[in-house]
């Protein structure tokens, strides 16, 4: 049950005859009279019928605290709080709008302003009859707020008083105004508060001087709830806060540390999905056929969805799905300051932080439809090895060819990459072949790999099941795990580019994940919801709010 009531209906112009309740309001002089022996003792029958009567006609009834005691306990004294605290909530549909403002007015537990509980903007004493009078002749809507506290939170907070409910909603004037769609200087409100057995509550009445204008949404009403709870609960927000951030600093360290031991593993996996390995085929296939700029945005939906559909297979991989909800708990640490109840997680084609990995699913089938050569797992041997050998750092082929000479191991694999894929040299496999088996020959791995499966896609070079066998042996030995995959399949896989296409993708996703990862951890992510918050604590201050008067995203109380 939440720490507040809050409810919002409009007053209708015809009563609503329903005997039983209507009888029920018409002879209640103030809290039913009940004695003190019978207080404890269990509901009666005609309270127990009269109960069902109520939660037929207002289903919403069961939403409100007396009803949460009355099911606690199911005494005669809650069956009457709950009665009467209905009744009263719905007298706005049982009567016309002047009866409903005397009754709020003068009922016997509002607290007094004279010889009445009415007030509003206004400092000067309302009259009640001129009050009822405006009501009755409005032509509009006429909305009828409920707030609703706890005993116990309206006395600890300072809410039990018709002058702290006056504050707060003065303060509060030109919110409601922008949730109900009125113009600020258009908006009257009046308003009772009742200090009524458990759960003191405070009537409102709100409309427009244009009848034309106002309309309340489901959304908004959530907003002003939370506005409301947000301002009455402050103080103890502020305390949930100070505990919330020691408890989320403890989960963020623990996923953080969690996420980056699985994004080490995904980063070394191989992918096997007959599944994606057929969505890419198909991909491949139909790019051929498409004209126009080969990028997500711009493809037709169909290709889209296929696009989707391949990341969405992706992320059923065991560590991809790890990793995304790990990374979750880390993205929501700023809604957690807030509220207990986060949004479900998206699918991840359709998370925005991950929608690189839908341009790289097209680029990888682009390179299946062409048969474009990739060597894998390399990233390492992209980087200086720090193994005392002197090698300048720039990509020159000229640099690259005077330290192969010397044979530079590294430098030699370097060199024959750049003439086996035409990058700043050109395309030339014989040359690429040399370098490589010298790189290979001396130990490196990626050459190893890279002679390997040169010889068994056979397109730059004659196939040879003995030299593709031999090279991979040779880098397997060393731990290049796509070697290994290779050697333990060569009789059973049907197309090495649909396969390497998938695990690619895997190892993209890793770097997305580690990119996350970081920009979560240095509190970038925090950093943006912040710069939102305080956007739209500018514009609030810009439509008259107080400075301090900007409600929490997606607080739910």
């Amino acid at each position: 049950m939440p720490k507040i009531i809050f409810k919002c209906r409009y007053l209708k112009n015809s009563s609503v005859h329903l005997e039983n309740l209507v009888e029920y309001v018409a002879t209640r002089d103030g809290v039913e009279k009940i004695s003190p022996v019978s207080r404890d003792s269990p509901a009666t029958q005609k309270q127990e019928m009269l109960i069902t009567d109520i939660l037929t006609q207002f289903p919403d009834a069961a939403d409100v605290f007396e009803y949460e005691d009355y099911l606690k306990h199911s005494t005669a004294e809650n069956a009457s709080q709950f009665i009467g605290s209905v009744l009263e909530q719905n007298l706005d549909q049982l009567s016309h709008q002047e009866i409903y403002v005397n009754y709020i007015a003068t009922r016997s537990r509002a607290e007094k302003l004279g010889t009445h509980g009415l007030f509003s903007d206004e400092e000067a004493p309302l009259v009640l009859s001129k009050v009822m009078e405006k009501v009755a002749r409005h032509t509009g809507n006429v909305w009828t707020p409920i707030i609703s506290l706890r005993r116990e939170d309206a006395a600890r907070l300072g809410y039990d008083n018709a002058a702290a409910w006056t504050a707060l909603l003065r303060k509060q004037r030109n919110m409601f105004a922008e949730q109900m769609k009125i113009t600020p200087e258009n908006l009257r409100w009046f308003a009772a508060f009742h200090n009524e057995g458990h759960h003191p509550h405070c009537h409102m009445l709100i409309y427009s001087v244009n009848p034309r204008e106002g309309y309340v949404t489901k959304f908004a009403i959530d907003k002003m709830r939370s506005c409301l709870a947000k301002e009455i609960f402050q103080q103890d927000l502020i305390q949930i806060y100070s505990e919330q951030t020691v408890q989320r600093n403890k989960l963020a360290g623990k996923s953080r540390e969690a996420l980056r031991e699985i994004i080490g593993r995904m980063s070394g996996s191989l992918c096997e999905s007959e599944t994606i390995e057929a969505l890419f085929a198909n991909l491949a296939e139909r790019l051929k056929h498409t004209s126009g700029k080969k990028q997500y945005g711009y493809l037709k939906a169909p290709l889209k969805a296929i696009v989707d559909q391949i990341v969405d297979e992706l992320a059923k991989d065991g560590q991809v799905s790890e990793a995304y909800a790990k990374w979750h708990e880390l993205r929501y640490e700023v809604l957690r300051t807030y509220t207990d109840k986060t949004p479900d997680p998206l699918p991840l084609s359709q998370q925005k932080e991950f929608k690189s990995i839908k341009n790289m699913v097209i680029s990888e089938a682009m390179s299946i439809g062409s048969h474009y050569f990739t060597l894998e797992g390399d990233e390492e041997a992209e980087q200086l090895p720090d193994d005392g050998q002197e090698m300048n750092t720039e990509n020159s082929a000229e640099l690259l060819k005077k330290a192969s000479v010397l044979d530079n191991s590294f430098a030699q694999y370097r060199l024959g990459k750049r003439y086996l894929l035409g990058d700043g040299v050109p395309k030339d496999a014989e040359t690429a072949v040399k370098w490589l088996t010298a790189s290979a020959e001396q130990g490196s791995q990626h050459a190893q790999y890279a002679l390997g499966k040169l010889f068994l896609i056979g397109e730059d070079v004659p196939r040879d099941r003995e030299a593709t066998v031999r090279w991979f042996t040779l880098s397997a030995e060393q731990g290049n795990v796509y070697a290994r995959y290779f050697l333990d399949h060569m009789n059973s896989f049907s197309n090495p580019f649909l396969f390497l296409a998938a695990t690619r993708l895997l190892h993209h996703l890793s770097r997305i994940f580690r990119d996350e990862q970081q920009r979560l951890s240095c509190g970038t992510g925090m950093q943006t919801d912040s710069k939102l918050r305080r956007k739209i604590r500018e514009k609030k201050i810009a439509q008259g709010h107080a400075q301090d008067d900007h409600e929490l995203k997606h607080t739910n109380y």
